[in-house]
């Protein structure tokens, strides 16, 4: 075990939560096939990730066993690793590029959503046009979700740093044609944060496709949502998440 690297019982616990956390992506339909991956920053300079395999059966069946400990640049950080034919993702400057610029942020998701994709190229951002329906989703929303304008692999630092500055300080940003970046200080955070997106520009095709006008919550009602806690909106959502993977 390398200096700083996680007590082993905290590490498998950490890769196990990091592996679920991939299959509820796929079970809400957020990452099709063998797309998109999840990391969590362990130190200032090493992260675990979910890494490619030889046997690679996409999100929906990650395990504990796919999710691997790297340093900043794409290297081992323990030893053996990145044995038996691992890599780490092309697009691991995704993830890397954010904890580079933000100390805060400890989770990064990287998901193809196709309501997210299909909205933003149909020209509906993702606003906040619910109330109650989804609180976190919608006070997210009014925030702004911001566009990376280009369908590009982000396989680079100096594609990474144009994603990084499109998203400035947003939790959320969309990559056109491509997918979204989810970042926080939680992996749940994050997931959750991305599910609420792609309910809202899922909700957003839906009225368009009915010939409806998207109009935002008014003011008055936004001032009425209450916050309901970290426990509410986070704990009991992701026991949920949890819940529905059987």
């Amino acid at each position: 075990m390398t200096a700083g690297s996680p007590a082993p019982s905290a590490d498998h616990t950490q890769r196990e939560a990091i592996a679920m956390a991939c299959r509820v992506l796929a079970h809400r339909g957020l990452a099709e096939g063998i797309l998109g991956h999840i990391s969590l920053r362990i130190t200032d300079t090493e992260l675990l990730v979910r890494c490619r395999g030889p046997q690679e059966r996409g999100l929906a069946y990650t395990e504990a066993s796919d999710i691997h400990f790297v340093d900043l640049d794409g290297n081992p950080a323990g030893e053996g690793e990145l044995d038996g034919g691992y890599t780490v993702p092309n697009e691991l400057p995704l993830h890397t590029e954010l904890l580079r610029r933000h100390p805060q942020i400890r989770a990064v998701v990287h998901a193809h959503p196709p309501k997210v994709v299909a909205a933003d190229l149909a020209g509906l951002a993702v606003r906040p046009i619910v109330g109650a329906y989804d609180i976190p989703g919608t006070r997210l929303a009014a925030g702004g979700v911001p566009v990376y304008p280009r369908g590009v692999l982000v396989r680079n630092r100096q594609l990474a740093a144009e994603m990084a500055e499109s998203m400035g300080n947003r939790p959320v940003v969309i990559l056109r044609g491509h997918g979204i970046t989810s970042a926080a200080g939680t992996v749940e955070q994050a997931v959750l944060q991305a599910i609420s997106v792609d309910s809202l520009a899922g909700l957003a095709l839906q009225i368009a496709a009915a010939g409806g006008e998207l109009l935002d919550l008014p003011e008055a009602d936004m001032a009425e949502l209450p916050d309901l806690g970290g426990s509410f909106n986070t704990l009991t959502a992701w026991r949920h998440e949890l819940a529905r993977l059987g």
